[in-house]
């Protein structure tokens, strides 16, 4: 019984996750609906997603650890 608090963590972790990257999704289909244009993501936006990823993730962390 000491994982459940665990399994509840990471289920809700993956729930959430999920919905933010459908959220994310559906905002740039809407952009690119909005604009009649197909989405244009460069290897440079990619980069910067990914960096905000990881600050959301440190910040995560440091939460964790108080």
């Amino acid at each position: 019984m000491n994982s459940n608090w665990q399994t509840k963590t990471i289920l809700i972790g993956a729930i959430v996750g999920a919905a933010a990257g459908v959220l994310g999704a559906l905002i740039l289909v809407q952009q690119a609906e909005k604009n009649d244009t197909r989405p244009q993501l460069t290897a440079g936006d990619g980069v910067k997603v990914g960096l905000s990823l990881l600050a959301v993730l440190k910040l995560l962390a440091d939460l964790g650890m108080r």
